[in-house]
């Protein structure tokens, strides 16, 4: 209770609404992101991600609704503690990479010094040096996000927001970002992550919200959610006679993995996993006893109705 009580909020979105036309993107949608949290705003495309996200980097106003960082109401001031990276990456193809990076780092109130201080270290860590006078058109998709990401941290934001970061990223190169986050969280920054895609949430994220038609549906820290969409189902490998159901559980499926025999079992309510597993060890030789925790995609398919788009 104690932790809850002192839990510090990064941002804190509250009650926001955006209507655009006869389209509403948003609609009464609170969110709270904990301080040095990667956080996962999730949801299939047209959710209301990416109007939220404008609404925090100032970019649009909410209708309705306010937005806290740090406790604050958003100010203007507030955009220089903030490190966004857009779906749309807004490079100019035409100027050279290292040109262009400094030329974003001083925008961010960084000296000249400074900026190429920092940017040495970071084109050394992604092994681009050679990139310095490369222009950015003749740059790959994926070498373009590199750079791209560089300019959304070069001025340390204690809060990053990245909207489909991995977009464009071959499994490698998607890889040394995802090490740049989880280093950019260890040193403090609070991170919110845009995506619809789930393979990369359970990996990343700590906390997440599910946004769907405009609504927040879910929103909570990520194992807490998982325990709470569990369905007291097990899978059973084991050798001997076929299961069959009782009053302790259901048989849901059976299978064959390697050369045991396998079941998926739906335990009941009132049963004690420990007494299945007793009663199990009685009829059939086990040899492996798992309870099935469902992933986020699970989750977010059943909650949004398989509306997923790429």
């Amino acid at each position: 209770m104690l932790c809850n009580v002192l839990r510090m909020y990064v941002l804190k979105a509250e009650h926001i609404t955006k209507q655009y036309e006869s389209h509403k993107a948003l609609n009464d949608v609170s969110i709270s992101v904990p301080e040095g949290s990667i956080y996962g705003l999730l949801g299939p495309n047209g959710a209301g991600k990416t109007s939220l996200i404008r609404i925090i980097t100032q970019i649009t106003a909410a209708d309705e609704g306010r937005i806290l960082i740090n406790g604050e109401p958003l100010q203007p001031r507030h955009i220089s503690t903030i490190g966004y990276l857009p779906e749309e990456r807004g490079l100019y193809k035409k100027m050279e990479v290292g040109e262009q990076l400094m030329y974003f780092a001083q925008l961010k109130g960084l000296s000249r010094k400074e900026a190429m201080f920092r940017l040495k270290n970071w084109m050394e860590r992604f092994d681009i040096k050679s990139w310095w006078r490369k222009k950015v058109e003749e740059l790959s998709k994926g070498m373009q996000q590199k750079v791209q990401f560089i300019a959304t941290v070069i001025h340390q934001p204690s809060l990053i927001i990245l909207d489909e970061p991995f977009s464009g990223f071959d499994p490698v190169n998607a890889g040394i970002i995802t090490e740049e986050i989880l280093r950019l969280q260890h040193e403090g920054s609070s991170i919110i992550f845009s995506t619809h895609r789930m393979e990369t949430v359970e990996q990343l994220c700590d906390h997440i919200a599910l946004l769907n038609k405009s609504e927040k549906v879910l929103e909570g820290e990520v194992e807490e959610i998982r325990s709470r969409y569990k369905t007291n189902t097990f899978e059973v490998d084991y050798n001997g006679q076929v299961l069959q159901p009782c009053e302790l559980f259901s048989v849901e499926q059976h299978g064959i993995r390697g050369n045991l025999l396998s079941a998926t079992i739906k335990v009941n309510t009132a049963s004690n996993p420990n007494d299945i597993l007793k009663y199990l060890i009685q009829q059939v030789e086990v040899h492996g006893f798992t309870e099935h925790i469902p992933g986020m995609n699970e989750i977010f398919i059943q909650l949004v109705g398989g509306e997923v788009h790429d």
